[in-house]
């Protein structure tokens, strides 16, 4: 990502964040009135679920402030995995005041209290519900614009917001109506959803922290761009390291023809970062090569077989980087393993089946994950 599309994504995240937090202060003064005037549980409740939304803006912002400082000595990558700390302090704040919520809820009703609500007070809350789902929907499109997961995850906390707010209302004109008061357990709906969104915003944050598999589209769009160079024959072993969003390294494997230079090798691979970090905004940090045979027909035969072999298994989702050294009787390759075996126990069966084919060759396998296979 250039310095210039990353100084606009932060602005963008600044922007929306700040609306976010000027429209969640508003609601949350008027509901906070509404609530203690009204002696009403759900509501003062609401109001208290704005602030913690108001609060995770604030927070948003600082992690984008923090996350955007340029790489230094200390820190070489940046400072973009801060976005994910931020992201997980708001799912902490979210998850807080939801259990704070439950706490309060359950004392209402072991304690209950009658509200009192006027036209005014339900006018303002159904006018919150408007403006929350018009705020839940701009904040979650921002997000996904740029790839904020705070963003994202504020957006959809504002959508979750609406539909309780609207249970508060719909409470209320119950009570109105048939003098049933549910506002305890509308406030114990609330703080349940309210936990709820907190735990799923942590989950997520922990996989971006822990790590995922990388993005099928975007690894499928570098192996192309890779293979688009004739004398590319296979991209392999492509892993992606992530130091915030959008903000991707990654290391990959060639198979080139073994009668290429290292002078045809060099200006090969500088052509092929120039031109997936053009296209993708990914840094090629790492190119490694293997090579495969162009001129030596037994070499290619005992190959086909090799990996005819191996290919008969359900867990061996791929075989790459083999060659042979008929003088030296030797053999390596590596192969992709699924999940459903370890690699230790792979790696047996297959050598063992490969030595009854050539026991005089000095035979090397290496596991691979499956990590951004196309299968």
């Amino acid at each position: 990502m250039s310095s210039k599309t990353q100084q606009n994504r932060d602005k963008l995240i600044i922007k929306t964040s700040i609306i976010g937090i000027l429209t969640n202060i508003f609601l949350a003064t008027f509901k906070a009135i509404i609530g203690i005037v009204s002696n009403s549980i759900a509501v003062t409740l609401d109001a208290v679920n704005n602030l913690s939304d108001a609060l995770s803006s604030v927070i948003t912002i600082v992690g984008t402030k923090l996350a955007g400082k340029l790489p230094d000595k200390k820190h070489p990558f940046g400072y973009g995995r801060i976005e994910y700390l931020s992201a997980m302090i708001v799912s902490g704040i979210v998850l807080y005041a939801g259990i704070t919520s439950l706490v309060e809820s359950f004392k209402k009703i072991i304690h209950p209290e009658t509200p009192d609500y006027s036209t005014v007070s339900l006018v303002i809350i159904a006018v919150a519900v408007l403006v929350k789902i018009i705020l839940g929907k701009y904040v979650k499109s921002q997000g996904e614009k740029v790839n904020s997961g705070s963003l994202v995850a504020s957006g959809s906390d504002a959508l979750f917001d609406a539909i309780l707010s609207g249970s508060v209302l719909a409470s209320a004109i119950l009570f109105i109506l048939t003098d049933i008061s549910l506002e305890a357990y509308v406030g114990v709906l609330i703080s349940g959803f309210i936990i709820k969104s907190g735990i799923e915003m942590m989950k997520d944050t922990l996989n971006e922290i822990l790590g995922t598999r990388a993005d099928k589209e975007m690894t499928n769009k570098i192996k192309q761009l890779l293979l688009s160079e004739s004398k590319v024959r296979g991209v392999y072993d492509l892993i992606m390291y992530n130091y915030g969003p959008d903000k991707y390294y990654a290391s990959v494997h060639l198979d080139l023809p073994d009668t290429m230079t290292a002078k045809e090798i060099d200006k090969l691979t500088r052509k092929l970062e120039a031109k997936v970090y053009q296209e993708t905004g990914v840094i090629l940090a790492g190119v490694g090569l293997y090579a495969y045979h162009t001129k030596n027909d037994v070499a290619m035969k005992i190959q086909k077989e090799v990996m005819s072999k191996v290919m008969k298994h359900k867990w061996a989702i791929q075989v790459h980087g083999f060659y042979l050294d008929m003088k030296e009787k030797e053999m390596h390759f590596d192969v992709v393993m699924s999940f459903d075996i370890k690699p230790e126990e792979g790696i047996k069966i297959l050598h063992q089946e490969i030595h009854k084919l050539y026991p005089k060759y000095d035979i090397q396998i290496l596991p691979d994950i499956d990590i951004s296979t196309t299968e």
